[in-house]
Formats: C-alpha cells, sequence, structure tokens
C-alpha cells in the first residue's frame, strides 16, 4: 500500500502531481497525471497536452489515491523506475 512515507519506493504512474519547485519558472506549477516515467525524467498529462518535465532539481507534490499530498525531492528519485525498490531509502 502506498503511503507518504513509502512513496518513493511505489509505481508513480497513474498519480496527480504538482510541481512544487523548479529553477524552469515555467514549470513550476504544472499540474497533471505522470503518464511514464524514466530514469530522468517523468511525462506528465496536463490540461494543455503531454510535458517531459526532468526529475533532478525539481521538487514533487504527488497526491495519493485518498488526496493525501507527499513531497519529494527529485534528486532522491533519479533512477529507472524498476530500480527504486532497491535504491531508495525509506
Amino acid at each position: 500500500m502506498r503511503t507518504a512515507k513509502n512513496l518513493a519506493r511505489h509505481e508513480l504512474i497513474g498519480l496527480r502531481v504538482q510541481i512544487e519547485h523548479s529553477p524552469d519558472p515555467t514549470l513550476v506549477g504544472l499540474r497533471g497525471v505522470v503518464v511514464d516515467e524514466t530514469k530522468n525524467t517523468f511525462r506528465v498529462q496536463t490540461p494543455r497536452g503531454e510535458k517531459i518535465v526532468p526529475k533532478d532539481d525539481n521538487r514533487f507534490v504527488f497526491y495519493l489515491e485518498d488526496g493525501t499530498p507527499c513531497v519529494i525531492d527529485g534528486r532522491r528519485i533519479r533512477f529507472r523506475p524498476e530500480d527504486r525498490i532497491k535504491k531508495v531509502k525509506g
């Protein structure tokens, strides 16, 4: 079960996400649903189409199924999705 404490070790595709902080001001506040993930990026479906968002240097707010927000720094999850379970602590 996904919780705010263990979210970084779970599947992120399908979750609602918002970019809380980014060195690119055009990305701050971007909202949508994660539709794909690579080692370095998320593909986010927004009302205006898909955007590819780098993980590095961005801070994300993921919303669990019950609406609980969970803040994760992109550097913490900069792994291939299948490797994250082994490499991410906590």
